[in-house]
């Protein structure tokens, strides 16, 4: 039986996108499916008349697949059920999206988003009465039930790039270096970046640090003969007396940034070696895909697809043990996956001598 169905980006952006889209038409054209893009998330849906557009396997040239960011635009300002007003005041418009959706007479959506956006998207599929289906993407690699998301492996690949690149200045000028990397709550960035690339401090939201031991793993290194050393920050951590470290923008919004400096300032004054701080920022969401987060990537879109086909909705596909697989979204965005300090990748960093702000 044909049948019409939507996809959409939600959320902040992240390599590997533009992959899960590209399977998702592929596997509908072969299915004889027509498959519509939604334009800008769930902002798209509500604009008068909504904003989508039909997507042909002839859109997705060679070039699609490696392309960063999202094709279809995404958002990650504005909840449906709370949506800020020009006065200032907020307004429940969920009812418009429902109806949109409705008007393009869609029999399933699948929508690739991180918890947040899953949060927003089940409460509005499960009021409306939309078949959903869900493809997890966050750099952050924070989302329950999947061993990876799409995103996570090209931020990492990213921050260990900017590592490669800070050892040997590092080395030539006897210098600290620390590099500021996003994480949101969860470490997982910083980890495996961390380990990957060869640092010897690596500081995670989830471990809480003494700078006395920061300082003295950096003393000890200078010591040991080595004159540069390399230090990796989560976004996430806090100051040392347990207050996040947050920046406020012009429009009155608070995101985390800047813990790196304050690191940085404190191991100056704490070892007296020359210190340089680098924020890596969003240059982790916009690369190419890598070639693990495009294989992801694909294989998550044609088994979106898939579900649909069996009628099995309210799931989001995920990987495990060399698998795709499907779980329901609320046991996924129940389940929130920060570091545990059973992982076997925080042991392989206290193995390997890396400081973690606590040994």
């Amino acid at each position: 039986m044909s049948k019409k169905i939507g996809i959409l980006t939600s959320g902040g952006d992240c390599a590997g996108l533009n992959a899960v889209i590209r399977a998702a038409v592929h596997r509908s054209d072969l299915l004889g499916w027509e498959i519509y893009g939604i334009e800008d998330g769930t902002y798209g849906l509500l604009q008068d008349p909504p904003r989508y557009k039909k997507l042909e396997v002839s859109d997705f040239d060679g070039y699609v697949l490696r392309r960063g960011g999202t094709i279809l635009g995404t958002t990650n300002k504005g909840n449906p059920f709370a949506y800020p007003m020009p006065d200032g005041s907020e307004k429940d418009r969920s009812g418009e999206i429902i109806e949109n959706f409705k008007k393009i007479g869609l029999d399933a959506v699948i929508c690739i988003g991180g918890d947040g956006s899953f949060a927003i998207l089940r409460e509005l599929a499960q009021r409306g009465g939309i078949n959903m289906v869900g493809v997890p993407k966050t750099i952050d690699n924070d989302i329950g039930c999947t061993e990876t998301s799409v995103g996570f492996d090209t931020a990492v690949s990213v921050a260990t790039e900017a590592l490669d690149r800070l050892q040997p200045t590092a080395a030539s000028h006897d210098r600290v270096m620390v590099l500021e990397v996003m994480g949101r709550d969860a470490g997982h960035i910083a980890l495996t970046a961390g380990i990957a690339g060869g640092a010897d401090v690596i500081l995670i939201p989830e471990v809480a640090y003494s700078m006395e031991k920061i300082n003295k793993k950096i003393k000890d290194v200078m010591v040991g003969g080595r004159n540069f050393a390399l230090v990796v920050v989560s976004e996430a951590v806090k100051t040392e007396s347990g207050d996040k470290y947050m920046v406020e923008y012009t429009d009155g919004q608070k995101r985390y940034g800047g813990i790196g400096n304050y690191i940085g300032a404190k191991i100056s004054e704490g070892t007296g070696a020359e210190t340089r701080v680098t924020n890596l920022g969003h240059v982790q969401r916009g690369s190419q895909p890598t070639y693990n987060d495009r294989l992801i990537a694909s294989a998550f879109g044609v088994k979106a697809v898939d579900l649909i086909k069996e009628g099995k909705f309210d799931r989001m596909v995920a990987w495990k043990n060399r698998a795709v697989v499907d779980v329901p979204i609320k046991d996924a965005i129940a389940a929130y996956q920060e570091v545990s300090m059973e992982d076997s990748l925080v042991h392989t960093a206290r193995a390997l001598g890396i400081c973690l702000g606590d040994n």
